[in-house]
């Protein structure tokens, strides 16, 4: 993967998911949620850039992730991984870059200043209305 490749985890609790606010002195998106996560590291996949990832900001392990949007804004690639299992309880590790780590529910985050504007697709599609019934639905 490139310099500019981005991994991020969707963790889902429940109806739930974990956000991260940005620090308003952060260089890159200030003052918007997010989720946790951050560049690739040279020899290093997707998957194991996410487990590093939420080990260092939020001390989670990953145990399950499916990848569930991948962007390409300008020269940066984002892939948001879906992570419905982990070990570990999510923590705010590194408060210089989330100023606030925070769970809410698929209608919470329509209303919120996101760091990528399908954020709240994907939030709706994991656990909105109808969300239980399309994961138990037959392929």
């Amino acid at each position: 993967m490139s310099a500019h490749d981005v991994v991020a985890g969707v963790l889902v609790r429940g109806d739930r998911v974990l956000l991260g606010h940005r620090s308003p002195s952060r260089r890159w998106y200030p003052d918007v949620w997010d989720f946790p996560g951050g560049h690739v590291e040279p020899g290093e996949d997707g998957p194991a850039a996410l487990a590093r990832e939420l080990r260092e900001e939020v001390g989670v392990t990953p145990r399950e992730a499916d990848p569930v949007l991948a962007v390409r804004d300008g020269d940066v690639h984002l892939v948001l991984y879906a992570v419905r299992a982990w070990d570990g309880e999510p923590r705010n590790l590194q408060p210089h870059e989330h100023d606030e780590l925070r769970w809410f529910a698929a209608a919470e985050v329509r209303g919120l200043r996101l760091a990528h504007p399908s954020y709240a697709d994907v939030v709706q599609r994991l656990v909105g209305p109808g969300a239980a019934e399309d994961r138990a639905a037959p392929d």
